[in-house]
């Protein structure tokens, strides 16, 4: 059971227990499983009874209560322990980690893409700063994996000042002379779409009867300029509340010396409110550099591919839960889905990034158990093995993508 397919699991759980008049309350849209914090027990954890307490009217510990039989009895859970003040530890049957593992394979450089921003339009405004850019830049990508469109607009002194089209990477507009001119090319024609509208509403009765008796013509430009996120087009679309200021604090110095993938990690990394630290240490090969290290485990899992394929074996998904240490790996691959919406719903790529340095050190603290030793034969160990490295690469190569950084095969 994947963690996608164990949110709709405890949603329906929820859903059974209104039907059967337990609870008293409106079923919410989605609930949220994640990897258990301190003090919790098991492979997931949710708080969807403290969400429902107050609308029910009880402890969330007495919600709780009345969810487990009804979570418990679902297919692939093992168990459902109650901690704190009322969060649901579930564990999960042997088979979860082989759904996992498979389920990252299967979906590659896609896993974790859903559909939580579909029909947004999310306008970010920018200033003219090479930090600011390089985040909106990464935001474009990672709002688009959530189903929604983020469009860069730079503004100087709180005005806007040019519009980028989505698909542009405007990480080199360092100024208004750089912006596209295309968007600007329309305007001297857009009042002459739009006052005959307003002015005079009489035409566009034909234009519609037209329509309706099978005449296409009068609908062909209407269809094309929506199709092309015309501006008239555009604001008919759904969009963002509010547009999206993007004023991260800027770098102390061009961080361009630094290459273009270790001056993106070091500019995306950090919180937007802190200071980006702009040196060489983003270039040694240490434990201590965090960039280093999700590049090398990307690479290691590469490695152990090629290793693997010259003693004559491939990766198979399957139980892991003998290794030690598997449960942070299988852990933190399931809270991948969940960070990245996370950093397309706050627009903030610095929890993406984090969150594959946690990856990439789980998969490091096992990585050496994956092979055979000596003379030890391969065996379906060894091929769920393989299989929990490879999915943890695929993700690894996944996020950096995202972030505009390159994931080498050797390193």
């Amino acid at each position: 059971m994947t963690p996608v397919e164990l949110s709709r699991t405890v949603l329906c759980a929820v859903r059974r227990a209104v039907d059967s008049g337990e609870l008293n309350v409106a079923v919410p849209a989605r609930v949220v499983v994640t990897v258990p914090g301190p003090g919790g027990c098991g492979d997931y954890a949710t708080n969807v009874a403290l969400q429902l307490a107050r609308p029910a009217g009880r402890p969330a510990r007495q919600v709780a209560e009345i969810l487990r039989p009804h979570i418990g009895g679902a297919a692939g859970v093992a168990g459902v322990e109650i901690t704190g003040p009322g969060f649901l530890n579930i564990s999960l049957g042997r088979e979860a980690s082989t759904a996992l593992v498979a389920d990252v394979l299967a979906r590659g450089a896609g896993y974790g893409h859903g559909d939580a921003l579909a029909g947004q339009v999310v306008e970010l405004r920018v200033p003219y700063d090479t930090r600011a850019e390089v985040v909106a830049d990464a935001l474009v990508r990672i709002v688009a994996t959530q189903g929604g469109r983020a469009e860069v607009r730079h503004v100087e002194s709180g005005n806007p000042r040019s519009v980028l089209a989505p698909e542009h990477r405007g990480v080199r507009v360092a100024g208004p002379q750089n912006a596209h001119p295309e968007p600007r090319d329309p305007e001297p024609r857009h009042p002459e779409v739009r006052h005959p509208e307003p002015r005079h509403p009489e035409p566009r009765h034909p234009e519609v009867r037209h329509a309706e008796a099978g005449h296409p013509e009068p609908r062909h430009p209407e269809v094309r300029h929506a199709e092309a996120g015309h501006p008239e087009a555009r604001h008919q679309e759904p969009r963002h509340p509010e547009p999206v200021n993007l004023r991260p604090v800027p770098a102390p110095e061009d961080p361009a010396p630094l290459g273009a993938d270790a001056a993106r990690w070091a500019l995306l990394h950090p919180a937007p409110h802190d200071r980006p630290r702009i040196s060489a240490d983003h270039l040694v090969q240490r434990e201590s550099n965090p960039l280093f290290r999700v590049r090398y485990a990307h690479a290691r899992t590469r490695a152990l591919l090629r290793n693997a394929a010259a003693l004559g074996y491939t990766g198979a998904p399957g139980d892991v839960r003998d290794l030690d240490r598997a449960g942070d790996l299988l852990g933190a691959l399931a809270e991948y889905p969940h960070a990245l919406r996370v950093a397309a719903a706050d627009r903030t790529p610095d929890r993406l990034a984090r969150h594959l340095v946690v990856i990439a050190d789980a998969l490091l603290a096992v990585q050496h158990t994956v092979l055979p030793l000596g003379d030890e034969k391969p065996m379906a160990a060894h091929r769920a093995r393989l299989a929990l490295a490879d999915a943890a690469g695929t993700v690894l190569a996944g996020g950096l993508s995202l972030l505009g950084i390159s994931a080498p095969d050797h390193l």
